[in-house]
């Protein structure tokens, strides 16, 4: 199970950083990721991160403004979110995949939290 928290309201140009707690005690062998998607949109890859951590992956539309990491201990993820932008506007989505499938592939997970809000104003 993925609980995901953090979302709100920010002006352009603010940050937020969402979490999103694991249950199970297999959470070190999965690769995580974020998806978001946005009113009328599919839903799109944001950032994904390797099960010991050690690889990243990110959209090039966030690329130097978001920062993905891992606690496997806490069994939690992170997103960093900075310098945001209206763009960034949409419900975000933590999710699990089996750690040697593609992490930018919205097919490869197959356990999803509940998606938290993020709204930028501008």
């Amino acid at each position: 199970q993925l609980q995901a928290c953090g979302g709100g309201l920010v002006q352009a140009g603010g940050s937020l950083r969402l979490s999103c707690a694991a249950s199970g005690r297999t959470f070190a062998t999965y690769g995580m990721g974020w998806f978001r998607q946005a009113p009328g949109k599919e839903r799109e890859f944001v950032a994904g991160i390797s099960f010991g951590g050690s690889s990243t992956y990110y959209a090039d539309s966030v690329k130097g403004r978001f920062t993905m990491s891992r606690d496997n201990v806490k069994n939690t993820v992170h997103l960093q979110m900075n310098s945001l932008k209206p763009e960034d506007t949409a419900v975000y989505y933590c999710a699990a995949r089996p750690w040697s499938t593609s992490p930018r592939d919205v097919s490869s997970y197959n356990y999803w939290g509940q998606g938290t809000l993020v709204t930028v104003s501008s």
